[in-house]
């Protein structure tokens, strides 16, 4: 299942809901953290979802026919709304900096802006063991949706995870 995010999600909508997190879109984790033991007794390493400083993809909030409508994603009639309301004429959000790539409102933002375990349960039905998977995902595959299979923002959140998860 591929989910968009305006991170911060498509929506950061990879914007969904979740990401009580500094303003500051840089997130570290130790080693505990990043290793999940899955299977028969056998520790196998899982990629951590993490929003990745200088990217923004999430906040292209028209992002095309492939990703789903506001309408598709939300059901309170004020979250399409206001989804709408943040969409700028050039499809970027009306709070995204383009010449600095962050949020102008982050500590501020609307939950669906958040990705954030319960946000993706909430709006996708994404049970919080599967979160990090799908995260990543909906994150790749907006990054190249937006920025290209071969760029600079992809590598960069590939690498993030990648070390992440080592």
């Amino acid at each position: 299942m591929s989910l968009f995010l305006t991170l911060p999600s498509p929506f950061t909508v990879c914007s969904v809901a979740r990401r009580p997190q500094p303003p500051s879109k840089k997130t570290t984790l130790d080693k505990k953290q990043s290793l999940t033991t899955v299977g028969f007794g056998g520790d196998r390493k899982h990629e951590l979802w993490r929003c990745v400083e200088g990217c923004g993809a999430c906040c292209k909030l028209q992002k095309g026919p492939s990703f789903p409508s506001p309408e598709e994603i939300f059901t309170h009639p004020s979250d399409v709304e206001l989804y709408k309301s943040l969409i700028g004429p050039d499809g970027w959000c009306v709070h995204f900096q383009k010449s600095t790539r962050t949020c102008s409102i982050y500590a501020d933002r609307p939950y669906f802006c958040r990705v954030e375990p319960d946000i993706f349960e909430s709006l996708y039905g994404i049970r919080r063991k599967k979160f990090n998977k799908e995260a990543c995902s909906s994150c790749r595959d907006t990054i190249k949706a937006i920025y290209g299979s071969h760029s600079e923002e992809l590598r960069n959140f590939n690498n993030s995870i990648r070390s992440s998860s080592s």
